[in-house]
């Protein structure tokens, strides 16, 4: 690891956590002209992810900034007129257009290793078979193209699957929308427009972009923080933050070096907070690491983890209110009714600010009604109920 330059400028945990904030989009005014389309600029990168419970995490992202923003809309502004992308970020996101050339290295990189988790056959014959279906008939999911699976198990793909999934690791094909979760493939020259479609910038130069874009979108961040944001190696990030126009600072209670950007330094962060549920794929909190530094807020997706072993719930959705995180809520929809499976709060005083978004949550998905069925306390529990009753009132 190179040495950092030593700081100039120390900032409060408190600074830290409201600088982080803004540059997030949940402090201040949000940009309602530039809409869905703006979110993604500022975050530049969206997650996706296959989990459906309210919404799928790619709609809750806009929707945690914004408010109750049609989900018709959202789809429509990430996909039309060429103005997003699919590849692979922090994990498979949504990124914008105008990004494209920035990720060139990755692209090498996948070029020279050959291959990703699966092999094909014969790379030639099958590469070529997709990118003359897509010329003639594209854009097509892989099922249109001729088979996702090979008869197996999930991850047993299709030779088809493969090829296209490798073109698209390489860039010469690109999924322009999502369809029925589907991915949909098209060729790079049709899907991105002639002014980015090439891969001139050398690696240094798609390094340097990311870094600044990571440091512009967390506000003030360490080392660990800024990797993770685009899923750089830390020397990655080494070798060029000193050229990102990142700045050093010094966080109180923070062990690391941390950087920030310039911007985010120049006002101090002022304006209404956001109360809202959060996908745990939001990038406000998808590294856990930093969460539990700037929130002091412990938060684990369990999922994956067995029914028995789970301790907040299938898909808890931490609770953002008055900008911190104040508790979380396991949702589910019954018919018109959304469920609180179960919730927990930071703070008997987080009651309001839970019942505020769970039916501001129940309205965006078309609920008319909100049960509270079981939390880490009874009086969380009655506490968030009469909330929920006054509102209904």
């Amino acid at each position: 690891m190179t040495r950092s330059p030593e700081p100039t400028l120390s900032l409060t945990a408190d600074e830290a956590r409201r600088i982080a904030l803004r540059a997030q989009g949940f402090l201040g005014v949000p940009d309602r002209r530039a809409g869905v389309r703006g979110v993604l600029r500022h975050l530049g990168a969206v997650q996706l992810d296959t989990i459906s419970v309210l919404a799928r995490s790619h709609e809750l992202i806009p929707y945690a900034r914004l408010g109750a923003v049609g989900r018709d809309t959202v789809e429509k502004a990430y996909w039309s007129d060429s103005h997003a992308f699919e590849y692979w970020s922090h994990a498979a996101c949504i990124l914008p257009i105008e990004e494209w050339p920035h990720f060139a290295f990755r692209r090498r990189a996948r070029r020279a290793r050959g291959h990703r988790w699966h092999v094909l056959q014969d790379k030639e014959r099958s590469t070529k078979a997709v990118l003359d279906r897509l010329a003639a008939d594209g854009p097509l999911t892989s099922s249109e193209l001729g088979g996702a699976k090979n008869g197996g198990e999930w991850f047993e793909w299709s030779e088809t699957k493969i090829a296209v999934e490798w073109l698209l690791d390489t860039g010469e094909v690109v999924c322009s929308e999502r369809r029925g979760w589907k991915r949909v493939y098209d060729l790079a020259e049709r899907a991105v427009p002639d002014a980015l479609l090439h891969d001139d910038l050398d690696d240094r130069e798609c390094l340097r972009r990311l870094v600044a874009l990571a440091g512009q979108s967390l506000g003030v961040g360490t080392r660990a923080d800024i990797a993770d944001y685009h899923r750089l190696k830390g020397e990655q990030v080494d070798a060029v933050i000193g050229d990102s126009g990142l700045v050093p600072v010094e966080v109180e209670g923070w062990a690391k070096a941390a950087w920030a950007d310039p911007a985010a330094l120049a006002t101090a962060p002022r304006g209404r907070h956001r109360t809202t549920l959060l996908s745990p794929f939001d990038s406000l909190v998808w590294d856990r690491p930093r969460t539990e530094r700037i929130f002091g807020f412990t938060h684990r997706l369990e999922a994956y983890v067995p029914k028995p072993q789970r301790i907040h719930g299938y898909f808890a959705m931490p609770l953002l209110a008055g900008g911190r995180l104040q508790g979380r809520v396991d949702p589910a929809r019954e018919g018109r009714t959304l469920v609180a499976r179960q919730l927990s709060l930071t703070s008997p005083k987080a009651a309001p600010a839970m019942a505020e978004a769970l039916w501001e949550a129940a309205r965006w998905v078309g609920c008319e009604e909100v049960r509270v069925d079981r939390a880490q306390d009874a009086r969380e529990a009655a506490a968030v109920t009469a909330e929920l009753a006054a509102r209904r009132a």
